[in-house]
């Protein structure tokens, strides 16, 4: 299946082309070009979202009253995030984007018609170097069927237009014409455990450190805070485990029977087990650094490791809150250059 106006193959992209597939597109393509082993997949590109909107704002503005809209209005922002969902749930695809999705769909899942998908939105204002967007948009974990993939899809546009991705937006002041969606369509991962890893410790940003956090199930109960993941702590060039914070894991989210997500409660001894041997931690370690080689910063990466013991990569974004520290000035800037010095001994005299 080639890459065409609508889809974008992993494989055909990379961060360079985020402003078409987004911030989880690029890197989810990155990623496979560089030879991690990521689930396969393609991104509905922005393209497709365009014609979309056209049909919306044809009929009624759409991004002027978005930018119209006070950021500190949260009722009008409510007001108008449940109108633009609905309008953008009940839209049809423009009859070439969907037939593009659905063909994409079938080639993706041609050996099992049955098998699962993610549908992840791809903001082009997420997962970039200087800010981070995570989480302001839509998931969908475990679809079943191709009718069920366009629906998600634009149920992941619809969510361009939630309460914290709108409020965000213009608390910043982004201008609605630069922001677009674009939306992953990834193969499932049936993951034993799942979970998050930092290449620079979140705590102290120690760079010599990989911390890794898991937990039992999909790693949608981690990112989502639905349980306490056991963190490791591991020197990235010595491979020295120097901490082991195993939790009580009581639930682990696993795939619904007929689509979907379920809580389910984790029992007998698995609850305070650890989820990850240190063979699997050796091998995390060294994929993170390889990720971090090849962006050449720290990283903030989501895992997964299937029932066959395969470890897979579902995101890798760039860490922003130690490297925000390390790029913020020591001191303000001043006229007079002595002053930093004068302040630091006012205090003696």
């Amino acid at each position: 299946m080639n890459s065409n106006e609508h889809i974008s193959w992993f494989a055909d992209i990379g961060l360079q082309d985020r402003p078409t597939v987004g911030g989880k597109g690029g890197s989810l393509g990155e990623l496979t070009r560089a030879g991690i082993a990521v689930p396969p997949g393609f991104v509905v590109r922005t393209a497709a979202f365009e014609t979309f909107l056209a049909a919306l704002e044809a009929r009624a503005p759409v991004r002027a009253r978005v930018e119209s809209l006070a950021h500190d209005d949260l009722q009008a922002i409510t007001e108008l995030s449940n109108e633009m969902r609905e309008r953008v749930e009940k839209e049809p695809l423009p009859a070439a984007v969907e037939q593009d999705l659905i063909a994409s769909y079938a080639a993706l899942c041609a050996d099992s018609p049955d098998s699962p998908v993610a549908i992840r939105s791809s903001a082009t204002t997420e997962d970039a170097e200087d800010a981070s967007f995570a989480g302001l948009q839509d998931t969908y974990l475990w679809v079943l069927g191709a009718a069920d993939a366009v629906k998600y899809v634009r149920s992941c546009w619809a969510s361009l237009y939630s309460v914290p991705s709108m409020a965000y937006r213009r608390k910043h002041g982004l201008p609605e014409e630069g922001v677009a969606m674009a939306v992953v369509v990834q193969r499932m991962v049936d993951a034993h455990c799942a979970g998050v890893m930092f290449t620079r410790s979140p705590l102290t940003g120690d760079k010599s450190v990989i911390t890794i956090e898991g937990a039992w199930g999909l790693g949608s109960s981690v990112v989502g805070g639905e349980v306490t993941p056991d963190r490791f702590v591991v020197g990235k060039i010595t491979g020295e485990i120097t901490v082991r914070d195993i939790s009580e894991k009581l639930v682990e989210h696993k795939p619904a029977a007929g689509g979907g997500v379920v809580d389910l409660p984790v029992e007998g001894d698995r609850r305070t087990a650890p989820c990850l041997s240190d063979d699997e931690l050796q091998r995390l370690r060294e994929i993170g650094r390889k990720v971090e080689k090849h962006y050449g910063r720290p990283q903030d990466i989501e895992w997964a490791i299937d029932q066959s013991g395969n470890v897979m990569l579902l995101q890798s974004r760039p860490e922003t809150v130690w490297s925000a520290k390390a790029a913020a000035p020591v001191a303000k800037p001043t006229d007079n250059p002595l002053s930093h010095v004068m302040n630091i001994f006012g205090g003696r005299r």
